[in-house]
């Protein structure tokens, strides 16, 4: 049986008029890569933050490596790197490791300082004068200097370039595969998600749409073309979403795909890109037809 790193049960939490998480609920299994998937402001940053024990929760349970989170501080066993990657510029990168051993009960210098200087980065440099790219390796390496069993990323890709990005998979991946660390990350890029994550989060106004393994909910979802009503040949299955106007429509469904006995549909396996867009953009239609 899997055994969760991170739970929430019916989290809610409120900035003044605006819901971030509502009714919340999900598991991140230990030993997982999760991406964590939502449009802007479907409650990700605050998710991680609740976690993290940066926020509270108005109301629900938060249970980290069995525990609640900290609070006012992150928990034992957690490491979080916040999506702005805070670092010293003034510093170098020794130095920042050496800022990591000082504020850390459990540190590995090694560790960190063979990750930061992976890939040619002198401990000598200044922040300041790093790449963007090699700004991320230094603050992975800081976040996974502290030995997590759970390690949370909030877009820590967004900026990088392609072999920035394949290198800090490589790091994460090793990390994972060496010391069996659970990996909650976030991102826009749903490549990034196929290559590294083995399971998924969507989120959509602060709610949990679709969790589980990446393949599984791939899987339960079909694309159904045609120009007529989907559900006279899909029945039962749950219509996530149409594209298209007039004439021949795209659908996207949930449930068993059905047997086609006319020409006058189509059917193919949906991607995760149309799982994960389907979703979005019904969402972006509620959303339309609330406001």
């Amino acid at each position: 049986m899997n055994t969760s790193a991170l739970s929430f049960r019916d989290v809610h939490k409120s900035f003044r008029r605006h819901t971030a998480l509502a009714g919340c609920t999900l598991t991140v299994n230990e030993g997982s890569i999760t991406g964590l998937i939502g449009a802007n402001g479907a409650g990700k940053s605050t998710l991680m933050s609740l976690a993290a024990g940066l926020l509270r929760a108005d109301a629900g349970t938060i249970d980290v490596l069995g525990a609640p989170p900290a609070r006012g501080h992150i928990s034992h066993g957690v490491s979080y790197l916040a999506q702005h990657k805070p670092l010293y510029p003034s510093l170098t990168v020794a130095e920042m490791i050496q800022f990591g051993a000082d504020t850390n009960d459990d540190w590995d210098n090694d560790y960190a300082t063979t990750i930061a200087t992976s890939t040619g980065i002198k401990p000598t440099t200044r922040i300041k004068h790093l790449s963007p790219g090699q700004r991320t390796i230094v603050a992975v390496a800081l976040v996974l200097g502290r030995r997590p069993r759970l390690l949370m990323l909030d877009e820590p890709m967004a900026d990088l370039d392609p072999l920035a990005r394949r290198t800090v998979a490589q790091i994460l991946m090793g990390d994972v595969a060496e010391h069996g660390t659970t990996i909650l990350l976030s991102s826009h890029v749903l490549s990034e998600i196929s290559d590294l994550a083995d399971e998924m989060i969507l989120l959509g106004h602060g709610q949990v749409h679709l969790q589980g393994s990446i393949d599984t909910i791939v899987a339960s979802h079909y694309i159904l073309t045609g120009t007529g009503d989907p559900h006279t040949v899909a029945g039962p299955a749950t219509l996530i979403d149409t594209r298209g106007t007039t004439g021949l429509r795209g659908h996207l469904l949930r449930g068993d795909a059905p047997m086609i006995a006319t020409s006058e549909w189509s059917l193919a396996p949906a991607t995760l890109d149309d799982v994960v867009l389907g979703y979005l953009r019904s969402d972006a239609s509620l959303e339309g037809a609330l406001g």
